[in-house]
């Protein structure tokens, strides 16, 4: 049984889980599957980094400007999904995280999941990160995938509201029902679209499953921390335990 292992020690993100994932599957064809979202006037860019001496993954979505603070409904996001040239599971797969994030945002804000203006999470790269996570999900087929628990931090995050808490509420309500811990870390680890990308995929919360690993990856947050900024992915085989009752 082939397993994906998300070990979110440094948090998640959208980009991170993109570089991270990379490292699983080949890089040529993830491009050529990307351009099919159905977007304009957005390349991507994947390069390396170093982060407390580890080597990672980056990846970054590049677009024109004026592109960036269009606000979207989630019948827009919808419409974009269904435009895409993709497989039938990736679009799904897209649109279930988009819609978890828009029941997030619709709760923190008083209104309906299809009047939220996604801001932030509208931009071309939360789009392109959350389509090209189902794009790497579906290339990599994972028969099971497993999150460590997710680490809390503190701090303030400025946005277009103004500042706000961390977790962002909308993060704290997309991690109800997963196992959070206090990390020490100041500032915003956990974003919304890695905990929607997180509570969306997992299909169990918990330490590595013994499993034979096949492959490692390290995807790069934009930031520098005390701890390695980097999310780390395992790919391998489950280890079947046998039923020993007589």
């Amino acid at each position: 049984m082939k397993v994906l292992y998300f070990d979110c020690f440094a948090g998640i993100s959208g980009d991170m889980t993109i570089a991270s994932l990379l490292s699983h599957v080949d890089v040529e064809e993830f491009k050529k599957k990307v351009k099919k979202i159905a977007l304009d006037n957005f390349d991507i860019e994947i390069g390396k980094t170093q982060k407390n001496s580890i080597s990672a993954k980056t990846f970054k979505v590049l677009y024109e400007e004026e592109h960036h603070h269009h606000h979207r409904h989630m019948k827009d996001v919808r419409e974009i999904i269904d435009k895409s040239d993709l497989e039938e599971e990736v679009r799904k797969m897209s649109v279930e995280m988009f819609e978890k994030l828009a029941e997030a945002e619709a709760k923190v804000h008083g209104k309906s999941p299809e009047e939220v203006h996604f801001h932030e999470v509208g931009a071309v790269d939360s789009i392109v990160d959350i389509i090209g996570t189902a794009i790497l999900i579906d290339m990599i087929k994972p028969d099971k995938i497993v999150s460590s628990p997710l680490p809390v931090s503190s701090g303030f995050v400025d946005t277009q509201h103004g500042l706000i808490p961390v977790p962002a509420p909308a993060t704290a309500e997309l991690l109800k029902g997963i196992p959070v811990y206090q990390s020490d870390v100041k500032g915003e680890i956990v974003t919304p679209t890695g905990a929607a990308i997180v509570k969306t995929l997992a299909n169990e919360f918990g330490g590595i499953p013994d499993m034979t690993i096949n492959s490692v990856g390290y995807g790069a947050g934009t930031k520098d921390l005390e701890i390695p900024n980097v999310l780390r992915t395992y790919v391998g085989e489950e280890e079947v335990k046998k039923n020993l009752s007589h």
